[in-house]
């Protein structure tokens, strides 16, 4: 025993060591080239550098190890292993990375309003800490948060929630994950119309439940064909996720077409529908949001998912929630317990301030919106004058998904051929230095998604780069 206490003393010191190394060393990585940083990057294989820094740690200890010691198990979970890491939150990291080393990306993939939180907000979370609002809140959330949820509900979407209906996340990201985990059951199909939020599909697959994609087209301004939706229900089908304002393609359902799929829901008693509606006050008239739970017959079976995050340029006080049935939101607030138990008490008292503001978010939130329908139209002219980009002009949130499939097969020296969304952002990034999504990330590899939660000057500059990169692009079938 003492012997295997030794050596772990031993191992964790030549972990420590390696981990400082490893650490100091990627200091240097600062005098690299653009180019040889890009090198050893890929879409496919993004990690962490947490995550890399433990491999090479562990690999150490292994080696370390003496032969005859038993090898230590690190097998995962076969649910794990079906899961595939973030592909925003990995070109996001690595973006983040290169510009902390020097080199000038300009940053347009992640969903981040580049706003600061509107003031009185702050100023409410800076007053709950100095009056000591610093401790555990009710798993659903405090009372007062939850009864100005409800208020704001029944007067801006017209559904009436009881506070008991209600509960309070960390993050409407958090709040999809549990609502899928707590109604699908293994062998249970998560349908979810693509273009689609990257995170819909994975959370699926942790509830060991199938998501069925159901394709849109550009045409169509992404929006789901009641007739498709209809011919792959089965079953098995439990929940249908649907995002108006979608992320990633800016499309607003017309409450017209959600009350044709209501009409199909309505026919299948086992499924429900989720309803991500945390864009909704990010929107361009004449288009108007239509919460899918005001639709005749469907409250009893809608999770209504929203949050501060993008409206209220809130995204780091990390605070979401879901609306329903009590059942269900029970059941949730089950799974929360177990695992993270209430939000911040501080943020909480930030939202009741921010539901205060004033129908929609007031003032503060329309300036925002002002700015972002500025951004896109500029992003919608620029784009729509370039040879071979095609555009489904967005009708909310704050991003472009613009179809570069023209742009497919051309060769570049000292590149090689681009071949798909992956290989062109890569590109860009490595020619022109502008962070994007590829679309293979959303399921529709035509695609690229663009951001503009960004100042209007960093959108202008990121134009004139991409323009000068696609200069360089001529697909096979032009250049020959």
């Amino acid at each position: 025993m003492a012997a295997v206490s030794s050596y772990c003393r031993q191992a964790s010191s030549t972990a420590v060591f390696t981990n400082r190394f490893h650490l100091e060393d990627s200091q240097s990585s600062k005098s690299l080239s653009f180019s040889s940083q890009f090198q050893s990057l890929s879409f496919k294989s993004f990690r962490t550098t947490e995550d890399l820094r433990l491999r090479k740690i562990s690999a150490v200890v292994r080696t370390d190890i003496d032969s005859d010691t038993m090898e230590l198990d690190i097998s995962l979970s076969p649910r794990v292993n079906s899961v595939k890491p973030s592909k925003t939150v990995a070109i996001t990291d690595q973006a983040t990375a290169l510009a902390q080393a020097g080199v000038p990306v300009i940053r347009l993939a992640a969903g981040e309003p580049d706003f600061d939180t509107p003031a009185i907000i702050a100023e409410a979370g800076i007053k709950a800490i100095r009056e000591g609002h610093t401790r555990y809140t009710p798993n659903a959330g405090t009372v007062e948060l939850r009864t100005a949820i409800c208020h704001k509900l029944k007067e801006e979407n017209g559904i009436s929630y009881t506070p008991d209906q209600i509960l309070v996340s960390n993050g409407a990201k958090q709040s999809i994950l549990q609502a899928v985990l707590a109604v699908c059951s293994p062998g249970d199909e998560v349908l979810v119309p693509a273009p689609f939020w990257v995170s819909y599909p994975e959370m699926a697959r942790l509830a060991d439940a199938t998501p069925v994609i159901l394709p849109t087209s550009l045409s169509s301004n992404f929006l789901l064909d009641p007739k498709l939706l209809e011919s792959k229900l089965s079953e098995k089908s439990r929940l249908l996720i649907l995002c108006s304002p979608s992320n990633p393609t800016g499309s607003v359902y017309p409450r017209q077409l959600l009350e044709e799929i209501a009409k199909i829901v309505a026919k299948h008693p086992r499924l429900l529908v989720l309803s991500d509606e945390i864009y909704e006050h990010i929107i361009y008239a004449p288009a108007t949001h239509t919460s899918f739970a005001s639709l005749p017959c469907m409250w009893d079976r809608t999770l209504t998912v929203n949050g501060f995050s993008k409206a209220f340029a809130m995204t780091g006080w990390r605070l979401g929630y879901l609306a329903g049935p009590k059942h269900f939101v029970a059941a949730c607030g089950k799974i929360q317990s177990q695992s993270t138990s209430g939000a911040s008490s501080i943020s909480q008292k930030a939202a009741v301030a921010a539901l205060r503001m004033g129908f929609a978010g007031g003032e503060a939130v329309a300036t925002m919106v002002k700015a972002f329908r500025e951004r896109r139209d500029f992003l919608v002219q620029s784009f729509g004058a370039m040879e071979g980009v095609k555009i489904s002009e967005p009708q909310g949130a704050f991003y472009l998904f613009l179809d570069f499939s023209f742009y497919y097969g051309s060769t570049i020296d000292n590149f090689g051929t681009v071949t798909g969304s992956e290989s062109l952002c890569r590109y860009l990034l490595d020619k022109a230095q502008v962070a994007l999504v590829p679309g293979d990330a959303f399921g529709d590899d035509s695609c690229i998604r663009i951001s503009y939660a960004e100042s209007l000057t960093t959108l202008q500059a990121a134009v004139e780069r991409i323009r000068g990169a696609l200069i360089s692009l001529k697909p096979v079938a032009v250049s020959a």
